[in-house]
């Protein structure tokens, strides 16, 4: 039986959407930044730094991964990463009970992100070997779970714990990692193993060369200036929505939070259906021209945050920008294959995602810094310096030849 005949690989493809689903909550932070940082009178960048260290870990650590999977196989980088990734939230919990911002970053930023990095590439990689023929499709629907992680801990297990515990941040992360360690193992098992891609030695590159090419350097820059522009409303969303709100006269506590929440929820819908969408969309009308698409509508959006107070126009505009960005990673792993051969895949997409990494810490930081310097001026500062980067990604995406052929053949 062919691997297009297999039914088993639908099911692989559905446990990889699941566990990138749990994964994903790692997206919610925005709905914690606030309440952490006014609970221990930590400044917004320092409390920021704990979703910074998780991006960057998971980026770099995912850079490993995808040389190892062969090696170790999926299942066992998968099983390990969820494992790791539940203890960082019950880590998070001994933080936030000793008002430690060490263990904040010990527990969320470092032992959570390289949780994350093990067993983010992997079921991603999986599914491309197994989907040879429906790359961005289904590597799109994997990742959209991931996008979606944020509605599932904004709208779900955070209200429900806070509630339960009257509003014990500490314990909503406490249990929330018992729930992901109870789940996420099943789907990481699920996944299965695959064997390596046989390339011919003599025609076998080295991957750092491949990693010097101009062509590779272009794309990494070109995912990671859009990481940024993403991660500017990932990590402070919320709190930008309610600084908004604030200034339209809304004062009640309640109604500010519940607000941010909803924008969470919402906008991780987009981030997530984004990574579907565009990931089709790549198949028909190519790698390259999707993502200068992609730049060209967030080019639009982020001139007209700069000149709006509106909370709505605000609060569409991060649902566009997510949607985009949720399209980043649903192009991607399909534009690697393409570019690089399904033999180098996996280490080359690993590789790629350290711009994440990078992207993970300048987003959130130049927000959290602009906040804290510029407390009513930061929303449009930020969307400044969003648009900037969005342009720039826009020119390389011209930079950048619209064929290639692949580095293994």
């Amino acid at each position: 039986m062919s691997k297009s005949e297999n039914p088993r690989r639908w099911f692989v493809a559905i446990a990889a959407t699941f566990t990138h689903l749990g994964l994903g909550t790692v997206y919610s932070w925005s709905f914690f930044q606030k309440p952490i940082a006014d609970s221990f009178g930590w400044s917004h960048s320092q409390t920021a730094w704990a979703f910074s260290l998780s991006i960057l870990m998971l980026g770099f650590t995912a850079a490993w991964a995808g040389t190892q999977i062969e090696k170790y196989g999926a299942r066992r980088l998968a099983f390990t990463g969820v494992v790791l990734y539940g203890l960082g939230y019950m880590v998070t919990y001994f933080g936030l009970r000793a008002g430690s911002l060490m263990l904040l970053y010990l527990g969320f930023g470092i032992i959570g992100g390289f949780g994350l990095g093990l067993a983010y590439v992997t079921p991603v990689a999986a599914v491309s070997r197994i989907f040879p023929e429906k790359q961005g499709i289904v590597t799109g629907m994997v990742v959209m779970g991931f996008g979606l992680g944020a509605f599932v801990m904004s709208k779900i297990l955070a209200p429900f714990f806070l509630d339960f515990f009257h509003g014990d941040l500490a314990k909503v992360f406490l249990w929330s990692g018992i729930v992901l360690l109870v789940l996420l193992p099943f789907f990481a098992l699920s996944l299965g193993d695959f064997k390596a891609v046989e390339i011919e030695k003599s025609h076998k590159p080295n991957i750092f060369a491949v990693l010097l090419k101009s062509n590779y350097i272009l794309i990494w820059l070109i995912f990671m200036f859009n990481i940024v522009a993403g991660m500017i409303f990932l990590s402070f969303q919320s709190p930008l929505l309610q600084d908004l709100m604030k200034a339209s006269g809304v004062s009640d506590p309640q109604i500010l939070e519940k607000s941010g929440a909803t924008l969470i929820a919402v906008s991780a819908l987009f981030n997530g259906f984004g990574r579907f969408l565009w990931g089709g969309i790549s198949d028909r009308f190519g790698r390259i021209s999707t993502f200068r698409l992609i730049f060209f509508i967030q080019i639009v959006v982020f001139v007209m945050l700069i000149f709006t107070q509106n909370t709505l126009i605000f609060s569409a505009g991060v649902c566009i920008v997510l949607l985009c960005y949720g399209g980043g990673f649903g192009v991607l792993p399909s534009l690697i294959r393409e570019r690089f051969g399904a033999g180098l895949m996996a280490p080359v997409y690993g590789a790629t995602l350290t711009a994440w990494g990078i992207g993970g810490i300048l987003g959130p930081q130049i927000t959290a810094l602009l906040k804290d310097a510029f407390p009513k001026g930061a929303s449009v500062y930020s969307f400044a310096v969003g648009l900037a980067l969005i342009t720039i990604g826009f020119g390389l995406s011209f930079v950048l030849k619209s064929k290639m052929k692949p580095a293994n053949q």
